[in-house]
């Protein structure tokens, strides 16, 4: 071939009758790029010697072979002229294969191995003994193959051969079977065996029950019949004022009693003036506390802080998680003996009160749906309001002589009840719009207001309006971003709101007029993130000094902080070695420069002047 490596096919005639040789005429079918001159065809084998021979010198030795004249004629009549083709550039395909599938099928060659296998074995079974001569059909009839013909037939066996000693078939058959009988990519391990003899952990001699020496332990003495188990409601009706951590009759308890009949006559309600800034700063900062103002008054944490306004005992109740409510009496020493417990609710004490005109009543409300008064001068626990189908969560005296009651419900629902009705309270119910209520409180001066806190909104209310299918609220405070903890009335006047908020803000609000829209006068930036095992902060107004309110500190080293409604703080309250906790709850006493703090232990704090 002349000229550069380009691509050529060309499709020569068929033979008559199927015959196996080449046409005469040869037929262009596929494009070049190039002008290109072919000569076909050609052979080039290596002689004995291992010299190349060009396809004259294999003509020449195949004419030497052939002894009839005759098919010496036929064989150069059948020998291919020399072939020029020129074809045109732009119809060139330089990518497409020099033999098109026409040229292959026409010279008979097999597509794949399998077929070239086959087609030696067929050549071989039609070839005689030295495979020189082969009977076929040319064009004219004859049953003589040409030299070429021939050469091409045995080089057609030469290269079957060479396949059939690859064994290609036989690879190619062990691959498939490999293939499919591959193993699946899930293994299954096997679970180690457990040893018999593996390392049993230590267990101390108290979890196993036996002392030192080896002797079994006692069984513990059995619990009381009286305590009360987790999410089990107490019975209805009034309960024996009765201590819990005391055994017996206690002649202390009794003395108790008559103390606390002699100092909780009925008063009445005096409006107080405020004094200076400064007198007041100086107030406080006389307020120490001491190991002897530190106990333990409940079982878990404080919930609920209630301060008795007498001004010759102090008096702390307190009610924590579990539904218990607790005393203390800090004048008796050892402390340990002023403190009794009782049993009242079965869940969280959520508010405690003393009666704004008697002392001697003291009210507890839980989220169990209960809510007990316990009057002293008669030792017993009366049953005030009971819906076992609702959850209360705060209540305010409605009334100054304490005879009506207002009642928040966690489905956002309120209760007015009448104390005065004979046998079971009476009960006027309302929903409001909010998706729940955590505080409520009545207004100090225009009883007919109430205030609500709720998820994220606090709502003021008027009483004269209200419809037991729904409540609409008169102002709404809706600048809070977080879930709301509570929201009070300042306690003189109610000119004040002072509300506290997960958001790490105290907000001020000015409630002087009730109108729509209610200023807000100040926003302190303080951390509220008490977290779910502390109770959450209250900020609660001093009702000494009704521009100030107490609020727990998270910071270091532990503290009380009161804040002036201006966002000033006014003081702290820091002790490091007797205030080492979170005092979360906090109330002030009404007269005395007394300050109690409850913690999540169940501790109580007193600050004294």
């Amino acid at each position: 071939m002349a000229g550069a490596r380009e691509s050529l096919q060309v499709n020569e005639p068929k033979s008559p009758q199927g015959g196996i040789g080449l046409t005469r005429t040869p037929k262009k079918t596929i494009i070049l790029q190039k002008q290109v001159r072919v000569l076909l065809p050609f052979v080039i084998k290596k002689n004995k010697q291992g010299q190349m021979m060009s396809p004259q010198n294999l003509s020449e030795n195949n004419s030497n072979n052939e002894e009839n004249p005759e098919v010496k004629r036929k064989r150069r009549e059948l020998e291919t002229p020399e072939i020029e083709a020129t074809f045109p550039k732009e119809e060139c395909s330089p990518h497409k294969s020099s033999l098109g599938p026409q040229t292959e099928q026409s010279l008979g060659i097999p597509g794949n191995t399998k077929d070239v296998l086959d087609f030696s074995t067929e050549m071989q079974s039609n070839q005689d003994g030295d495979g020189d001569e082969i009977e076929t059909a040319d064009l004219d009839g004859s049953t003589e193959l040409s030299a070429y013909e021939k050469k091409r037939l045995k080089n057609i066996s030469e290269n079957a051969d060479f396949f059939a000693s690859l064994h290609l078939v036989e690879t190619a058959a062990r691959l498939r079977e490999m293939i499919t009988k591959r193993p699946s990519h899930g293994i299954k391990r096997k679970k180690p065996v457990k040893a018999e003899d593996d390392i049993v952990c230590r267990r101390s001699m108290r979890l196993l029950k036996v002392d030192p020496s080896g002797v079994p332990l006692p069984d513990p003495s059995p619990q009381p019949e009286s305590v009360v188990e987790q999410n089990s409601r107490l019975p209805p009706g009034p309960l024996e004022m009765i201590p819990e951590n005391q055994n017996g009759e206690n002649e202390m308890f009794k003395g108790l009693l008559q103390m606390w009949m002699k100092i909780s006559q009925p008063r009445n309600k005096s409006i107080k003036k405020l004094s200076s800034m400064k007198r007041y700063k100086a107030s406080l900062s006389g307020m120490v506390i001491n190991e002897a103002n530190i106990c333990k008054v409940t079982k878990t944490r404080i919930c609920s802080l209630a301060i008795h306004p007498s001004e010759t005992r102090t008096l702390v109740a307190a009610g924590d998680k579990i539904g218990q409510v607790g005393l203390w009496d800090l004048t008796r020493q050892p402390k340990e003996d002023g403190v009794f417990t009782f049993i009242l609710h079965s869940q969280l004490v959520g508010c405690l009160n003393f009666s704004p005109t008697n002392p001697a009543h003291l009210l507890s409300l839980s989220y169990d749906g209960t809510l007990r008064c316990g009057d002293f001068t008669r030792a017993m626990f009366e049953e005030v309001y009971r819906n076992e189908e609702r959850d209360f969560s705060y209540f305010d005296f409605l009334a100054d002589d304490a005879s009506t009651l207002i009642v928040g419900h966690w489905d956002a629902g309120v209760a007015i009840v009448d104390r005065r009705t004979p046998g079971t309270s009476y009960e006027q119910f309302f929903n409001s719009n909010m998706s729940l209520i955590r505080t409520v409180e009545v207004h100090p001066m225009n009883r007919h207001y109430f205030i609500a806190a709720g998820a994220r909104d606090v709502h003021i209310y008027d009483l004269r309006y209200l419809k037991p299918r729904g409540m609409k609220p008169l102002i709404s405070l809706t600048e809070h971003m977080k879930s709301l903890a509570s929201a009070y009335f300042s306690p003189v006047t109610g000119n004040r709101v002072v509300t506290t908020c997960a958001d790490d803000n105290l907000r001020v609000f000015d409630t002087s007029c009730m109108v729509s829209n209610i200023p807000l006068l100040t926003r302190i930036r303080h951390n509220n993130n008490t977290g779910r095992w502390l109770t959450r902060f209250r900020a609660n107004w001093d009702p000494k000094q009704e521009d100030c309110f107490i609020v727990g500190s998270m910071a270091r080293p532990r503290s009380l902080d009161i804040f002036h409604e201006s966002g000033e703080l006014v003081h702290s309250f820091i002790d490091e070695e007797c205030l080492a906790s979170v005092c979360s709850i906090n109330v002030m006493h009404p007269t005395q420069n007394i300050l109690a703090g409850g913690n999540s232990s169940g501790r109580i704090h007193v600050f004294k002047g």
